[in-house]
């Protein structure tokens, strides 16, 4: 299956308009400065769960920030977002194939913490 065989999402566009805004920056940087970079907007993005009212400008925009850095990064690395999100969710849960999922890992996991 070609990336334009899969239903993006809007990923794929999404993608391209950070390609289009900041690959020449990133590609400069590097993964391993992108990655930098997305490792501290995921912390910012942590003060704002704890400490903001859900969907406040800042914390919409630090998921924005989040999102933008690892497009960038799958960029960089020739990756396609959207198909990288098909294959593994595109059937549903990848452990019971299922929507919603009827899984129970998660919860027997954090029973166990």
């Amino acid at each position: 299956m070609t990336p334009e065989d899969v239903d993006d999402m809007g990923l794929r566009s999404f993608q391209k308009t950070i390609e289009q805004i900041y690959f020449d920056k990133d590609s400069d940087r590097g993964v391993p400065g992108s990655f930098l970079w997305l490792s501290e907007e995921i912390g910012e993005l942590a003060r704002c769960l704890n400490s903001s009212t859900p969907n406040s400008p800042e914390e919409q925009a630090e998921f924005a920030d989040v999102l933008a850095w690892l497009a960038s990064i799958a960029s960089l690395r020739g990756v396609d977002l959207a198909t990288c999100v098909h294959n593994k969710y595109g059937g549903g849960c990848p452990r019971c194939s299922k929507t919603p999922c009827n899984c129970n890992h998660r919860a027997e996991n954090n029973a166990d913490s």
